[in-house]
Parts: structure tokens; sequence; C-alpha cells
């Protein structure tokens, strides 16, 4: 076939080429490399990947330079997100030098109990999510306290994972904080607290049927942490103080600060904290030459927490392994992946295989529970393709507007269905910026909690559910227009 002088749709199979190459590429690591991919393989599968999209974006007529700047503006889309996890990395080395993580861990052995852990864990990151509007910081802050929990109580950490997770999402879903629930408010088209009040119905559901689950999933039996406590107490100075930290990041969130800017605040109060509170910590760690004075050893021990983590020497081999962590650095393999992913997704967006995708599956379903079911197949495909949580609310959404209004629901239909599937499911996915992020925050692979992620997969279901059942689904009453002169009504269908 001869290459047109000017961009052409494509056809199924090319849209089909660059997706299902992607598909068999990361099976293809995932079953060589095992979770180990997320470390180099996934990415390198990325760029193939992205490579195929180039070849058929340019065989209908895109330039490369075209497909060129698309890769390079949808990776520069991830910026954000790029500077919160070199945030989140820096947090978690200043909070594991100052004992802010051990000061979690060690109020959390001794308040909770292992036989409610996991439906404990999920209540207090929904209702803190809830509360200030975003998954990334709770997972972040919280979350890193209830794995050190799980750590030292020898639960599962896919599962502890998979319940800070579901927590941290009801209120990314459903609190008119969240950025994301904003975004599909505006993308559908209607107020964002009708939004909200619409959206916490299935949300409530779904939270429900979570910490149920989590409550079964609960290890019956005694816990003794009197070692872990005392190892905590030999090693660190336990206080409350040392949450300072956290409510910094807490009432900046409130504020409605950037992520960025509060969490990097939290990283360097971290730092503040442990020069007052564990100064010979801080100067032991920076492994300063003798000679140097004792303040500049102390810049340069929250320095190297910032950019390379804390390395516990404590001799508990336990707490070493929970506190040796964190740094800019760390994040750099999780970055690698989220550009690569992200890159992709604007190429495939650029030679129009996404809209080829979609558009089949918009004309062919008629009923509602047909129609939001495509929905939410098309938000999750999207997720996959795109690797990015705001295109996939934005892009479907634009894409099946016409089709709810044409066949008559109101819009507040339109966005709990994105809300319900967009939001939620990024993170069940290894590449998405969001699942690459719980990722590497909390220390377990993707595919390893996604299973737990209960409310994560529970919420595009339900939504599927309810519009099958015919509950929910209200529609717009259709108004004739006014005929001119003496004409008849037409139809809405004319």
């Amino acid at each position: 076939m001869k290459r047109p002088e000017s961009p052409q749709p494509v056809t199924m199979f090319e849209a089909l080429i660059p997706i299902a190459g992607l598909v068999f590429l990361v099976g293809l690591s995932f079953y060589l490399f095992g979770d180990a991919g997320a470390n180099g393989p996934n990415q390198v599968a990325l760029v193939v990947a992205t490579m195929l999209a180039v070849f058929v974006g340019w065989r209908r007529g895109h330039s490369l330079a075209s497909l060129g700047e698309a890769a390079n503006a949808s990776a520069s889309s991830g910026i954000g997100a790029i500077l919160i996890l070199f945030a989140v990395g820096a947090l978690i080395g200043t909070w594991a030098l100052c004992g802010t993580i051990v000061a979690m861990v060690y109020y959390g052995l001794k308040l909770l109990s292992p036989d409610y852990f996991y439906v404990t864990a999920a209540a207090i990151c929904a209702v803190i999510s809830f509360s200030i509007g975003t998954s990334w910081t709770v997972a972040g802050t919280i979350g890193i306290g209830l794995m050190g929990i799980a750590h030292s109580m020898g639960l599962s950490p896919a599962i502890t994972a998979g319940a800070v997770i579901s927590g941290a999402y009801f209120g990314d879903k459903s609190s008119p904080l969240s950025d994301s629930a904003n975004l599909a408010a505006a993308a559908a088209g209607v107020d964002l607290y009708r939004h909200v009040r619409e959206t916490l119905l299935t949300s409530i559901i779904a939270i429900v049927i979570t910490l149920a689950v989590f409550y079964l999933l609960g290890r019956p039996g005694e816990f003794d942490a009197s070692a872990e406590v005392a190892a905590m107490r030999g090693a660190f100075y336990i206080s409350p103080v040392l949450f300072t930290p956290l409510v910094l990041v807490v009432v900046l969130t409130l504020f409605r600060l950037p992520p960025f800017t509060t969490i990097f605040l939290g990283a360097l109060a971290g730092g503040v904290v442990a020069v007052f509170i564990e100064p010979g910590r801080v100067v032991a760690f920076a492994g300063a030459r003798e000679g140097v004075p004792t303040w500049i050893a102390m810049i340069k021990g929250v320095w190297l927490a910032l950019a390379s983590g804390y390395k516990s020497t404590t001799g508990n081999p336990a707490l070493d392994t929970l506190l040796t962590r964190g740094g800019m650095d760390s994040m750099l393999n999780t970055i690698w992946l989220i550009i690569t992913a992200l890159a992709f997704g604007g190429v495939v967006e650029k030679c129009g295989a996404i809209e080829r995708l979609i558009a089949p599956v918009v004309d062919w379903a008629k009923s509602g529970g047909a129609l939001v079911g495509s929905l939410v197949l098309a938000t999750i495909a999207t997720n996959i393709v795109t690797a990015d949580q705001f295109i996939a609310v934005v892009l479907p959404a634009r894409m099946f507007r016409n089709a709810f209004a044409a066949r008559g629901y109101s819009p507040i239909v339109l966005s709990r269905s994105v809300g319900d599937s967009a939001t939620t499911t990024g993170s069940l996915i290894p590449w998405n910026s969001c699942g690459a992020y719980m990722a590497v925050t909390l220390g377990v692979p993707t595919l390893s909690y996604a299973p737990y992620a209960v409310f994560c997969v529970v919420s595009p279901l339900l939504t599927v559910a309810i519009a099958y059942a015919g509950i929910r689904m209200p529609r717009v009453p259709q108004v004739p227009s006014a005929a001119p002169n003496d004409e008849e009504p037409k139809s809405p269908d004319c």
C-alpha cells in the first residue's frame, strides 16, 4: 500500500498492531523476568511498542516529526507525577531517618490487632483520603506506616497494599477535593457536587463490600509485639513529636497546596525533626570526615537521606529492612516506566488508534447497560494504552458524551460511570502512572496487590451492574424545538 501524503484514519487491524504488540511484549517480559520486569524489561517493551505505533502512524501519512512531538508532549504531561514521585522518595528517606516511620509502626503495633488490621487499614485510608481528596498522598504517608506495621506483624504485604489502595481510592473517587472527581464532572458537563452525591452512592456500596472482604481476610490469633516494640524503643526516641511531618502534610493538603509542594515540605520537615530529635544519628549517617563542623555533617546527612534514602544500621534485621529505603534515586526506575508509557500513549492517540478502537463500541451499544459497560471497557483500555488516569477520564467521556445524550441519559450517568472506572482502574495496571506509583511507594508489585485492591475492582463492576438493572439511570426529557412558520416540528431522529 502506498503511503498517503496527508494523515488518513487507521484501519482496525492497524489500530490493533501496537496494542497487541504491547500486550505480547509485556506478557513475555513477565514470563521471563517476573516482578523484576518493572526494573527495565517493561520499559523496553513499551519503547518497542511505541516504535510499532510510530510505524503505523507513518504508514497512514503522519510525519515522523509530528509523531515525535506527540510522544514528547505526552511524556511532558507526566512531569507533575514525576515530581511527586521524587518528593515521595525524599519523604520516605527523611521520615526513616528521623523516626516518623518507626513511630507510626510503634503506635500501630500497640493499637492495632492483626485480627482486624486489614479492615482497619482500609477504613483509616478511606476516611483520610475523603478528607484530603488524594490517593497518592495517603499512600505516600499513612500507607507507608501501615506497610511497616504489617511487616512487623508478619501480615501479607500484598493484602495490606490492597487495603491501603482501596481506602485511598475511595476518597480519590468521591471527595469534592479530588482532582479526578473534578475532572470527571467537568468532562461530562455536570455540577461537581451533583457528581459527588451520585458517585457516593456507588462508592459507599463498594467500600462496604471492600471492608467486609478485608474483615474476612483478617488473621485470627494472638500476636506478641513486645520484641518489636522493645527493638524500636532501644534504637529510636519514640514520641508523638515524630508525627509533626505527617501533621504538616495533612494540614497543607487541606489548604490545597499542590501535591509536590506538600509532600516535599513534609520531607524537609522530616529532616528538621531528625536534626533536633536524633542529631547523633544524622551525623553518623552523614559519615563526614573528621574535623567537619557538626552542623555541616547534619546538612549532609539530611541531604543524603533526601537524595539516596536512609540506610539503617541498628543491628536488628527486621528493623533495618523496614527502614533502609527511600531517596529520590529510588524512584528512577518507576519514572523511566512512566515516561516510556506516556510516550507510547501519545503516539497511539496521535495516529488515531484509540478513536478507531472505541468508535465501533459506541455504535454497538444500544441499551443503557451496554452503553455503560462499553464506556467502562473504554476507560480501562485507555488506562492501559495511555498509562494516564486523567486521559482515561477525559477521552472516553468526550467520545461517549454524544451517545449518552442521543439515548436520552442524563450527563450524571456518564460522569458517575467515568469516575467509577477510570479513576480506580489505573492503579491495577503496572505501567500506568498510578500503578507504578503505588507499587514503588508501598513496595509491592502491581500484579501482586491488584487482586486485593477490592474497591478498585468492585467499583467498575458495580457501575455496570446497576446500569443493567436500570438503577440510577435518569433521563433528560426530550423537548422538541419550535418549528418556524407553519412547518411541523421535526422528530429528533430526523
